[in-house]
């Protein structure tokens, strides 16, 4: 009787070390896979709330092109984020507004607020020695806003 006891203590206190090794293992992993699941749903929150789509793309044969860029997001886009959008064309970033000869410039038209509203398309307009003078030559055109949305397009030359 007496060594049902021991035995049973023994049996006892082995379970409780056990757990508290599977808790001490398991909680770390539990802790990590909680902050990738966080940080993996923000950036999803954060990609569908701004979110821009090329829709049009023209380049003549004089060194200038236009794209329209829809805001597909959910949020507005303040004209000062906006500013603070880089353009690239063939790899070579380019001025906005700039007074050189080459730059980017952009209108919202329509727009009656200082915002990029969402469902509002933005027209650029672009100069740049990158763009190619012959028909048929290929623009690799690529915009990111201030946050690192980025979407691109590559189109021909008419």
């Amino acid at each position: 009787m007496s060594s049902e006891t021991i035995v049973t203590a023994i049996l006892l206190i082995a379970a409780v070390v056990a757990a508290g090794i599977l808790t001490s293992v398991l909680f770390p992993a539990i802790y990590t896979m909680s902050g990738t699941v966080s940080s993996s749903t923000h950036a999803a929150d954060q990609s569908m709330r701004e979110a821009i789509t090329i829709v049009n793309t023209y380049a003549n044969e004089s060194n200038y092109a236009q794209v329209w860029v829809k805001n597909t997001g959910t949020t507005q886009i303040s004209l000062a984020n906006l500013n603070a959008t880089d353009i690239w064309v063939n790899n070579v970033m380019l001025p906005r507004n700039s007074l050189s000869s080459y730059g980017w410039t952009y209108d919202i038209p329509g727009n009656t607020n200082s915002n990029w509203d969402p469902m509002e398309t933005l027209h650029i307009t672009i100069w740049s020695n990158q763009i190619p003078t012959n028909s048929g030559g290929d623009v690799q055109f690529q915009m990111a806003l201030y946050d690192g949305t980025t979407s691109s397009e590559q189109f021909t030359v008419s």
